[in-house]
């Protein structure tokens, strides 16, 4: 009963989720200031007290239950409430009308609002403490804070960067960064989890103060004499009347507010959030995550603040075309651009045949636009002769799930990984490389005890938070996965069950196997036998296991074998069909996943339909009205090779840069010289652009509509924030004109035609339809035609013969290049948080430039002392094929003869070192692969690691917002009733707990 109305709840369920869906809107409802669903009972406003069977409780911590009483209408109870919410204006001074977070969302206003908050008892008090500004992208307001918890409880338990805490004991309590340090420098990530819960303008973007209102970009001296003139007639006037001032000021901001839902264009998670802009101009107001399927209310600092590269001004506006003098480019008109490169590749195509022309899709691009260039190859051209950048990462990830269980995607969703009993991560320093993700295994970790077990050479977060961390040789990881699963096998710890009725070909697996030994794994992996049998052991124990795994395991040689070996794991330990366990090989780019889905590889339709299946090669032959080709083409790789063996003499290349993304970029760059015609389209004149004979300017997603597919399989729709600058075209529309250049005559209106014809041709995608995908609403991939989708694979079988998963034999491959007595460093590389990859867009981030403007070298402590070298010396990283100049930090990451290079390349790119073996099956780089020497070199300066930079930091982990010690302060008490005639029953706040009863 509620209020006396017989109410329909879940007996368990939080009661004030239960009060809001039945009392929301209403004069009955429940304020509540602390709270959030997503980071469950706080306990610190004490605002949502009401009367349970009699007796006062806080309703976020409250549980359900049968034929409870609930009256929240009650004198005691609004009593209590408006008394905890009157210390709550105590801590903060109300200024809404010319406080730019007054947009309707403010939970204090509203609060004050809801509860006809007309004065307030407890007079506000100034802390005696400065604004932080510190950080460059966001500021503290400690005389705004309300001491909420909000943002501890993000920081501590959703996010679990553990920076963010209340110093409770304190006279003067506020929010603290590890401890008490300021926002720069602190362990802060810059993630704006703390932001986007804030109630308030405690925590707030620095892009929206003095831009968000009608009057917050006045001066401070005004703004603070107009504060003035409002306090001052309060205690006559009533905050009614303001209140009514305030809203209507903010009804007017909905004129000059504009939001739009896209999906983050960086790391392969698939975030999606609405841009806050004003309509007369291009300036973000803000980034505010709060419904995305795969992060709901996360971010990380490139989603949440990493956009100042769409208004770049170096942006690429019009079309370039090479001078005469083939140093120099000029600007030309669309006309002239498409007149030439239609010329040119018809005439290459005349004169050389179709498959002298190659085509190199974008992982950055939409879902349409792949689908058109590789529709441009095939029908248009008439070459299979097309590729994506998955070739640098993913597709040994995509070859070992197609050879043991039929699909190249994740299992499940970022939630199953959650859900897992234990999460295995082999060479993914996910953390960085997939930050929101990371925190849902931080989550499962910390709050609910998951076991987290990390392979990897280098040790970084997720391996110092996790339970088991073991080191192997580098390249060995095929080795000690293959002996894990025959001692499994061998032991009698397999899933012997699942086995029998699941998977096939086991005894050509253990035939095949032999040569897995734990001995022969401890020599070669350089981890004892006990400690590969323990772990073994575990892993065969546990309910449900998830592998976790990205470029530390497929840029090898053997990246294709080493993610089967991962797969073949998962089958002997029955981990596919439920809910918690699989295979998630983390997509590294926003739409990595979705330009193969959508067939950009040389040798599969759209569906991962192969070319040469009779019934695919028929449907698209129909589909598009053209001839097709059958055999495989050339794939990125060997694309270059063919340019030096006369073969290929074109590419169209858009959306990424090449010559930085790939292995060993002279040879790359040579191929590109060699070139006959070049054409690159891109938003900025990249370094690949250097070699171009035209380049295009294409928008960024900000400036487009479309379909991007994370790395969980998730379509999503993205939708146009900004109007392309200048004359930059979306890519489609390029492509289009190109094609229709080439003798086509397309007329796509907008993406939602393209993807019509695409899920009208590829049975994995039957059923995506843009209606289906309107707003925040997903789909994940395979799609029936009636729109059902599969968020966890293989839930009935397998899509392999006999609907049956298959053990996949291997051998061992060891990596081509060692170390030796000349080259006797190994030299690893990947991404940090802060960039993305080379850094072409995040270098035009102010903040982040600021933050981190510069790479490094990781020298572990020995060999720093070997070499007699200090942080902030320059050294010479020389591979058999180049050289960098780069300063060291040492740090305890990297061990031994092993170190480590960024990815970020404000000058030459890492890959100048790399060399050119590959992955025998895909052509996969070996960018792992890479032995150095090193020349100490006489200067020494500045540590490359700024002050302000988070690796400085020094988290501060706690539960939560530990409301018990405010509980705990002498000033404290419980409010509805007189101390004297209350009997206070905290019992465990934490994580919602204890309700906070109070009895007469």
């Amino acid at each position: 009963m509620v209020n006396g109305q017989p109410t329909k709840a879940l007996v368990g369920e939080r009661l004030i989720d239960a009060l809001q869906r039945t009392l929301g809107g209403t004069k009955s409802e429940v304020p509540h200031v602390c709270y959030l669903p997503q980071l469950g009972p706080i306990q610190t406003c004490d605002t949502c007290f009401v009367e349970v069977n009699g007796e006062l409780a806080r309703a976020c911590a409250a549980k359900v239950e049968s034929d409870a009483r609930i009256v929240t209408e009650s004198t005691r109870a609004r009593n209590a409430q408006k008394e905890g919410f009157d210390r709550i204006l105590g801590n903060h001074l109300l200024y809404c009308t010319v406080c730019d977070n007054n947009n309707g969302n403010c939970t204090v206003h509203n609060t004050t609002a809801l509860l006809e908050v007309e004065h307030q008892e407890h007079p506000f008090l100034p802390k005696p403490y400065e604004k932080d500004e510190t950080n460059p992208f966001y500021r503290y307001d400690p005389d705004q804070c309300i001491l909420c918890g909000r943002c501890v409880q993000a920081c501590q338990d959703y996010q679990v960067n553990e920076t963010l805490s209340i110093n409770w004991e304190d006279p003067h309590p506020r929010v603290q960064w590890d401890g008490g340090h300021t926002i720069g420098g602190s362990s802060c990530v810059s993630c704006g989890h703390c932001i986007t819960v804030c109630p308030c303008n405690a925590l707030m973007e620095k892009s929206m103060l003095g831009e968000a209102g009608y009057l917050t970009n006045w001066p401070a001296k005004p703004l603070e004499q107009m504060i003035d003139l409002v306090k001052a007639i309060e205690p006559e006037m009533g905050y009614g009347p303001i209140l009514k001032v305030s809203e209507t000021e903010a009804a007017m901001r909905e004129t000059r507010t504009t939001r739009t839902k896209t999906v983050c264009t960086y790391c392969g998670v698939g975030c999606s959030f609405d841009i806050w802009t004003k309509p007369d101009s291009r300036h973000i107001l803000k980034v505010e995550p709060s419904q995305g399927a795969a992060n709901d209310i996360s971010t990380c600092v490139k989603g949440k603040f990493g956009w100042d590269y769409v208004n770049a001004p170096d942006r690429l506006q019009v079309p370039l075309i090479r001078n005469p003098d083939g140093e120099t480019f000029r600007e030309a008109s669309w006309e002239e651009a498409l007149t030439l490169i239609g010329s040119k590749m018809g005439q290459i195509k005349q004169e050389y045949g179709p498959d002298a022309l190659g085509f190199i899709a974008s992982s950055k691009t939409t879902n349409e636009e792949n689908y058109l260039m590789q529709k441009l190859a095939r029908a248009v051209v008439g070459t299979n002769n097309v590729d994506n950048c998955s070739r640098y990462c993913q597709s040994p990830a995509t070859q070992g799930l197609f050879r043991t269980v039929g699909y190249g995607g994740d299992s499940g969703s970022i939630h199953d990984i959650g859900k897992a009993s234990c999460v295995i991560c082999i060479g993914t320093n996910t953390t960085e490389s997939h930050p929101v993700l990371a925190t849902r295994v931080k989550q499962a970790h910390k709050l609910r005890g998951q076991k987290l077990i990390v392979a990897d050479i280098r040790e970084h977060e997720m391996a110092r938070r996790a339970d088991i961390f073991f080191q192997p040789t580098p390249g060995t990881d095929i080795i000690w996965l293959t002996a894990m699963t025959k001692y499994i096998l061998d032991s009698g710890l397999a899933k012997m069950d699942f086995i029998e009725r699941w998977v096939n070909k086991l005894e050509e697996f253990r035939a095949e196997s032999s040569w897995a030994t734990m001995e022969f794994a401890a020599e070669k992996c350089g981890i004892s036998i006990e400690e590969l049998t323990r772990i073994a052991r575990i892993i065969a124990a546990e309910e449900s296991v998830c592998i976790l795994w990205a470029m530390g395991v497929t840029q090898h040689v053997m990246g294709s074998d080493t993610s089967t070996a991962i797969s073949n794991l998962l089958l002997a330990t029955g981990n596919y069909m439920r809910p918690g366990t699989g295979a998630y090989p983390l997509r590294g780019h926003n739409n990595v996943q979705g330009a193969s889905d959508f067939g950009c590889m040389p040798n599969m339709f759209p569906g991962y339909e192969h070319t040469d299946d009779e019934a695919a090669h028929e449907r698209y032959e129909q589909g598009w009205g053209a001839k097709l080709q059958k055999e495989k083409g050339l794939d990125n790789h060997q694309m270059i090779d063919a340019v030096y063996d006369g073969k290929l003499r074109c590419i169209y290349l858009f959306g990424e840069d090449m010559y930085s993304a790939d292995s060993n970029a002279n040879h790359v760059a040579g191929g590109f010289e060699r070139l006959d015609f070049f054409v690159v389209q891109d938003i900025f004149f990249s370094a690949t652009c250097r070699f171009a004979d035209v380049v295009l300017p294409a928008s960024p997603s900000l400036e487009k509509e479309g379909t991007f597919t994370n790395t969980e399989r998730r379509i999503q729709r993205l939708y146009e924030v900004f109007e392309p600058l200048g004359e930059s075209r979306p890519d489609w529309r390029i492509i289009q004109d190109i094609a229709n250049r080439l003798g086509a005559k397309w007329n796509y209106k907008h993406p939602s035609e393209i993807m019509h014809e695409a899920a009208s041709l590829a049975p994995l995608f039957a059923g995506v339809r843009y209606d289906r995908l309107e707003g925040y609403k997903t789909l994940q991939w395979p799609v029936a035609i009636d729109g059902t989708d599969q968020p966890l694979l293989y839930t009935t079988g397998f899509p392999l013969p006999d609907n049956k998963a298959q053990f996949h034999p291997l051998k061992y491959r060891h990596p081509i290049e060692v170390e030796d007595d000349e080259f006797d460093l190994h030299l690893n590389n990947g991404r940090l948080l802060e960039h993305f990859h080379e850094g072409n867009m995040t270098y035009r981030v102010p903040g982040i430039k600021e933050e981190t403007p510069d790479r490094w070298v990781e020298v572990s402590p020995e060999l720093a002392k070997l070499h007699n070298l200090t942080t902030g010396q320059w050294v010479d990283i020389t591979s058999r094929r180049a050289t960098l100049r780069v300063p060291v930090l040492i740090t305890d990451r990297v061990k031994g003869n092993q170190m480590f290079i960024p990815l970020n390349s404000p000058d030459a790119p890492v890959n100048l070192l790399t060399g050119s073996d590959v992955d025998d099956v895909t052509h996969t780089p070996a960018y792992k692969e890479l032995a150095v020497k090193m020349k100490v070199l006489p200067w020494k300066g500045e540590n490359p690691l700024k002050a302000i930079n988070f690796r400085n930091g020094h988290p501060t982990p706690q539960n939560g917002v530990e409301v018990e010690r405010k509980w705990k302060r002498a000033d404290y008490r419980m409010p509805g009733l007189d101390p004297e005639l209350v009997q206070i029953s905290i019992g465990n706040g934490h994580n919602g707990n204890g309700a906070g009863k109070m009895k007469r």
